[in-house]
């Protein structure tokens, strides 16, 4: 929901009136990939379920990769977003698909997913290696527990008002 709200943001504010019914989908399809790539290092992430044996994959990864580590980091978005990049731009037909609107939603997606994660009690790994864990705001107390009550009946909740509000505005244009 957060990444879908940013994208949303984005798009009012980027000044862009009209995109294809393929782009449209696209821009859809491969932000919410993106709000899910930070955590392929999870078997439980639903990017697996897409890939044959895929949960196999996952817990491989997760048995070198700690949760939010690389992918959590500045270096982690480095990497996704060169081959993010790569795969869009060999994905795609810029004749049907505007790839640098697919490729910014991907890229929306990712940060959405680690900003969205900064608030929470544990942080992200920002500057990967080093083990120190940064979070919004710089006070662990004042940050929202993963899986609560505050996050499941105030932050979801708003979190979709503000997804909403930004589509009607973009729709007005």
């Amino acid at each position: 929901m957060f990444a879908f709200a940013s994208l949303a943001g984005v798009a009012v504010y980027s000044g862009k009136t009209e995109v294809s019914t393929a782009t449209f989908f696209a821009c859809l399809i491969f932000n919410t990939i993106g709000a899910l790539l930070p955590d392929i290092d999870q078997a439980s992430n639903r990017l697996w379920d897409l890939i044959p044996g895929g949960e196999s994959i996952g817990k491989a990864l997760g048995v070198f990769m700690k949760h939010r580590g690389i992918s959590h980091s500045f270096l982690g978005i480095f990497l996704i977003d060169k081959f993010s990049y790569w795969l869009v731009t060999n994905l795609f037909n810029e004749n049907f698909v505007d790839v640098g609107l697919v490729y910014w939603s991907l890229v929306i997606g990712v940060i959405s997913h680690i900003v969205a994660d900064s608030l929470t009690e544990e942080g992200v790994p920002l500057l990967y290696p080093l083990k120190i864990n940064f979070g919004l705001p710089p006070v662990k107390p004042w940050r929202i527990k993963t899986g609560g009550w505050f996050e499941n009946l105030v932050v979801m909740p708003v979190t979709g008002l503000i997804a909403i509000y930004f589509v009607s505005l973009y729709l007005r244009r």
